[in-house]
């Protein structure tokens, strides 16, 4: 009797160290005594072009560094930021430094650029003119509603001779702004995401880079008037919260976004509509 109580209490401490050790491994995500790395889950915010085009590139490179990268993807330029803020997101990928400093001032998001990525150059385009000579008096233009976008087209114009604006280096600079306007230009302000569709209604539109190439326009080929690249303060950046930007998995996809992968992928791609700001 003696003996087998002895037995029974063998087993039973043996269940209980397997049990132990399962849940060890479970706790890990990884097999330790394999020595396999464990996974970290990332979930990136993006535009549709190029923005989540570019970071689907360097998922297998991630992936071998035990990230496994998530790319969501949003059609305006709201939501990314606040579901970032909200940690819905751990970064996003598809704003200018320009507009975060204006969202984190007006919406007190506590955002923080990581590095810039590339440049999409800011362009006026029409399917009614051929060039800006053809602009008639009272013509309709159509800018993006936020002051940092809305600020690069009335640049343009000024730049052009369309319009004087107080201060013609003021990127912020809003309709108020305009002192002169000897065509009596119309100008319209919109929802950045609703320009290409004003091709068939304004004389002139002026369309972010990322849904002009939604919308098959190529900024290099297709744009009647566009920003210089070389000190262009527009490039587009990774963008984190002030409590991950220092996270190791935040560093990697950083240090994947400026690789030479990344810089040929952008140049092979997009031919001369986005180039890297690296």
């Amino acid at each position: 009797m003696k003996k087998w109580s002895i037995v029974l209490l063998s087993l039973m401490l043996i269940a209980v160290l397997a049990a132990c050790g399962n849940n060890k491994k479970s706790d890990s995500g990884a097999d330790n005594s394999a020595g396999a790395p464990r996974t970290v889950e990332l979930k990136v915010g993006a535009s549709p072009t190029p923005h989540a085009e570019i970071l689907e590139s360097i998922k297998p490179a991630l992936e071998a560094q035990g990230i496994r990268l998530q790319v969501v993807t949003f059609n305006d330029y709201v939501q990314p930021n606040q579901q970032l803020e909200d940690g819905k997101l751990d970064a996003n990928f598809f704003q200018h430094q320009p507009y975060l400093d204006v969202q984190n001032k007006e919406r007190g998001f506590h955002l923080v650029a990581v590095t810039p990525v590339h440049v999409e150059p800011f362009g006026g385009y029409s399917k009614k003119i051929k060039s800006l000579d053809e602009l008639k008096d009272g013509a309709k233009v159509a800018i993006p509603n936020d002051p940092s976008n809305g600020g690069r087209a009335l640049l343009l114009l000024a730049k052009k001779g369309l319009i004087t604006l107080k201060d013609n280096t003021n990127i912020t600079s809003t309709k108020q702004d305009i002192t002169a306007n000897p065509k009596n230009l119309e100008i319209i302000e919109l929802d950045a995401a609703m320009m290409p569709r004003q091709l068939d209604e304004a004389d002139l539109v002026f369309i972010n880079s990322n849904y002009a190439l939604e919308a098959n326009l190529n900024p290099a080929k297709d744009a009647l008037l566009i920003e210089d690249l070389q000190g262009n303060p527009y490039a587009n950046i990774l963008v984190s919260r002030e409590d991950n930007k220092d996270a190791d998995a935040i560093k990697k996809l950083a240090e994947a976004l400026h690789s030479e992968d990344v810089k040929k992928f952008i140049k092979e791609r997009y031919q001369g509509a986005v180039e890297p700001a690296f």
